[in-house]
């Protein structure tokens, strides 16, 4: 295949803003969210090592039908037991194409009973390649050119790459849609699986040739819908980049961002910390966990700094001269930083926030006044009420999630088999010949990377190793990153040549450039990334903002990483089962 162009910058403007219009659904006035940080992360996938077509050029394979003539296709019996239509097909010009300068088909779709797609196809330059696009949140709109993992850079400005999404079977952002099954199912781990096998059916009609090269993109909902793929469907793509995964989807929307939000409003009052502490917050942490001159910790997972050091004496209180903590402030914190635990101690979310992510928290965690509510509220009302339960909830919210072992049975009994992908035995796909990045700022305020890092571990035991499960995944963690890009470190990468390179050549990726650029594009940080369980550290004692000062050094922190959680990531799809033991004994199934 002809060399593709590298990563430049996507506007994560595009991807919060889409996160803070999802908020808004779900809160009706709006979760305030300018304050989040706002920045860059870049991913998209590759494919298989099979061979492009012989009548692959540098200028493309040429569509073997005009665009109109798609909009007259018959494809409702194209794929056996997946009834879907087109609805549209329309010329969009280079100039109008936001995902490069080239001119496309625009197909737009439906597969029964309302999953909407829309599909990309380049009139030149096509090279076999098809890229399929995850979304954010709970989804509910088709946004092929605003991917979270991709949002307004997607590597295909020579129209290499034929590009798909989905709304995951529902059009809007709230969780109603969860009250109807199908639609649940949809939206649980069906949708993706449904839209790569239509797409690549119109996809064979318009070039008259199926492509060879397909690919999964997906940060967040997205990195959770790619998980989905690798565990259930190990054949649909040939490469996959997971950003920041959602795969704990139950216990995450639920336990972790209720735990979040029951420790900020302690006892149901007023918020303990709001946006205005944070700053003066990170500096202590910064300082506690003795962070180098640059402010990013390489390495948070190894820093235990405990709040109770900066408490405010009898009699005093905070200044911005002298910071420090009121009493409820510090069980807040440290209850953040512990994780949520149910009455044994035993975490029910294999995650917490690390020290070092306080400046990201935001508008999610933390809210702009006392008496405002924080993101956390809002994500954890939606799933309570509408995605979790056999019947919806209405009335419930944050406050009525109880922290016990049985509670956590009662909401984990649909979620563990609908909602999930927490299976580690991606024996299935590493066999069929994937490829599996995966990625996550540890500065995340949404999704705890440490979550991330429990899962790969899982997935070492369950394949046979570190080594065995190099061959085929890795797990890149970025400094100071928040979620799905933005934060205090370079968030900038090019992972699609990565990945590329390694389906194609065998060449796995040792390590990541990472980079921060100014509002004129202009590269002012770079930093490598190293294959967990390594970090970068400078030991060469040159510039901090220049890659070429690092090496990698192993985290003894990451590498004895153990996680006493009650959900223990195993293998199998919990379909039906009975809690027997502290655990649910199911029948597997990946339908």
């Amino acid at each position: 295949m002809p060399k593709l162009i590298r990563w430049c910058r996507w506007n994560s403007a595009g991807f919060m803003a889409t996160l803070a219009a999802a908020v808004a659904l779900v809160t009706g006035a709006g979760v305030a969210l300018a304050n989040s940080t706002t920045g860059s992360a870049q991913v998209a996938n590759s494919a298989s090592a099979k061979a492009v077509s012989a009548s692959t050029t540098t200028s493309g394979i040429a569509p073997a039908m005009s665009c109109s003539a798609v909009a007259q296709l018959d494809l409702a019996a194209a794929v056996p037991g997946l009834p879907f239509e087109i609805t549209s097909a329309t010329e969009l010009a280079a100039s109008a194409n936001t995902l490069g300068s080239w001119a496309a088909c625009d197909v737009k779709g439906v597969i029964a009973p309302q999953l909407h797609f829309e599909i990309k196809l380049p009139e030149t330059g096509w090279q076999a390649n098809y890229l399929q696009v995850g979304c954010g949140g709970l989804c509910g709109n088709v946004n092929v050119t605003s991917a979270p993992a991709s949002a307004g850079c997607v590597p295909l400005t020579t129209g290499a790459f034929a590009v798909a999404s989905s709304d995951e079977g529902h059009y809007q952002g709230g969780g109603l849609f969860s009250t109807d099954p199908t639609l649940r199912a949809d939206f649980g781990y069906k949708s993706d699986h449904e839209l790569v096998q239509a797409a690549k059916a119109v996809i064979k009609q318009y070039y008259g040739q199926a492509a060879t090269h397909s690919y999964f993109d997906g940060c967040s909902q997205g990195g959770h819908q790619a998980l989905t793929e690798a565990q259930r469907y190990p054949t649909d793509f040939d490469g996959i980049i997971a950003g920041a995964p959602a795969n704990n989807f139950t216990a995450l929307n639920t336990f972790s961002h209720a735990w979040t939000a029951q420790s900020v409003y302690l006892n149901g009052g007023p918020a303990t910390l709001t946006n205005a502490d944070l700053a003066d917050l990170h500096k202590a942490v910064l300082k506690g966990c003795g962070a180098p001159a640059d402010g990013i910790i390489t390495d948070p997972l190894s820093c235990t700094w405990d709040p109770g050091t900066i408490q405010c004496a009898t009699g005093r209180t905070s200044t911005s001269e002298a910071y420090c903590l009121t009493a409820d402030q510090v069980t807040t914190l440290r209850r953040i930083y512990a994780g949520p635990t149910d009455e044994h101690g035993q975490l029910l979310y294999p995650g917490y926030q690390l020290r070092g992510s306080e400046v990201n928290w935001a508008g999610i965690i933390t809210p702009a006044t006392a008496t405002a509510n924080s993101g956390d509220i809002s994500f954890v009302r939606e799933t309570l009420r509408y995605q979790i339960f056999d019947s919806p909830q209405p009335a419930l919210t944050y406050k009525d999630i109880k922290f016990t072992a049985a509670y956590y049975k009662k909401v984990m009994r649909l979620g563990e088999g609908m909602y999930d992908a927490t299976d580690p035995d991606l024996t299935a796909f590493k066999k069929a010949g994937g490829k599996l990045i995966l990625w996550h700022g540890l500065g995340d305020q949404h999704i705890p990377a440490v979550g991330t890092m429990a899962y790969y571990k899982a997935v070492e035991k369950a394949v046979g190793g570190e080594a065995a499960t190099k061959t085929f995944a890795r797990l890149f963690l970025l400094p100071g990153v928040a979620h799905c890009g933005g934060g205090q470190g370079p968030d900038t990468f090019d992972a699609l040549t990565a990945i590329t390179d390694w389906v194609t050549k065998g060449d796995a990726p040792a390590s990541l450039t990472t980079k921060s650029a100014d509002s004129s594009g202009n590269t002012t940080a770079s930093r490598p990334v190293y294959t967990f369980p390594y970090y970068a550290k400078n030991t060469t004692g040159g510039p901090a903002a220049d890659a070429s000062s690092y090496t990698p050094v192993k985290s003894t922190a990451e590498a004895a990483l153990k996680l006493d959680w009650l959900g223990s990531f195993r293998s199998g799809y919990e379909t039906v089962g009975n809690w027997v033991g502290g655990r649910w004994v199911v029948s597997k199934g990946k339908n």
